[in-house]
C-alpha cells in the first residue's frame, strides 16, 4: 500500500487544488507534481510570471512557501491506495482522505478544483465533509466547457451555507495530451480569477 503526501495549505488558503495520488517520482522526491512532464508548476508559472523556478529540493520548498503566499493550497483525494505504476488508471483500494479537519486548517476556504477526472470522481464523497453540498441528495450540477461544474448559469456548484465552490479542471498530468497546455492554462486561470487569486 503506497502512503501520500501531508496537505501543503495554510490559514489563507483560499482555494484548493486537490489531486487523485502522487506519481512514483512525486512519492520518491516527497513533492506534489514532481514529474518534470506535467504541467502544474509550468501553469504556475505562467498565471505567476515572478515565481521561482527550478527542480531541485531546495527550489520545491522555495516554490511551495511561494504557492501558500499565493494563497492556493494542494491536497491529493487518496490517503493510500495499490497502484503499479503513475497512471490513475492503476489506483486500486483508495482510501480517501480525512477532510473533517480542513475548513480549521483553512478557515477562509473559497473552493476546491479538482485536478482532473480520478479526483473529481470523490467530489460528492467528500463534498458533505467539507460541507461543499447543503445535504447529501443535492446533485453536483454537470460540468460546462471549460471544465468547472455550472449551475444554471453560476460560476460552480455551492453550497449557500458555507459558499465552498467545487470545480473540475483538466488535469495537468502528461497522460492528458487531448488538452493542449494553451487550453489547460484558460481553464486554471479562469478559476483563479474567480477567487481573486490573480491581481
Amino acid at each position: 500500500m503506497l502512503t501520500g503526501l501531508p496537505p501543503l495549505v495554510s490559514s489563507q488558503t483560499r482555494l484548493l487544488i486537490l489531486g487523485s495520488f502522487p506519481g512514483l517520482a512525486s512519492l520518491a522526491g516527497q513533492q506534489y507534481y514532481g514529474h518534470p512532464q506535467n504541467h502544474f508548476w509550468k501553469i504556475l508559472q505562467a498565471i505567476w510570471p515572478s515565481g521561482p523556478v527550478g527542480t531541485s529540493a531546495d527550489s520545491y520548498e522555495k516554490r511551495s512557501e511561494w504557492l501558500l503566499t499565493k494563497r492556493l493550497g494542494l491536497w491529493d483525494v487518496y490517503a493510500a491506495c495499490e497502484r503499479e505504476g503513475s497512471l490513475d488508471s492503476r489506483i486500486r483500494q483508495p482510501v480517501v482522505n480525512d477532510f473533517s479537519g480542513l475548513k480549521r486548517m483553512c478557515p477562509v476556504l473559497e473552493a476546491i478544483a479538482h485536478n482532473g477526472g480520478e479526483s473529481f470522481k470523490q467530489a460528492r464523497t467528500i463534498a458533505p465533509t467539507l460541507a461543499t453540498a447543503c445535504a447529501s441528495n443535492v446533485a453536483l450540477p454537470p460540468e460546462s466547457e471549460n471544465g468547472a461544474i455550472s449551475p444554471r448559469g453560476g460560476p460552480a456548484a455551492k453550497c449557500p451555507e458555507t459558499a465552498v465552490a467545487v470545480y473540475k479542471l483538466p488535469s495537468t498530468s502528461p497522460a492528458n495530451a487531448s488538452w493542449s497546455f494553451e487550453r489547460k492554462l484558460a481553464a486554471w486561470r479562469d478559476v483563479f480569477e474567480k477567487h481573486r487569486l490573480i491581481t
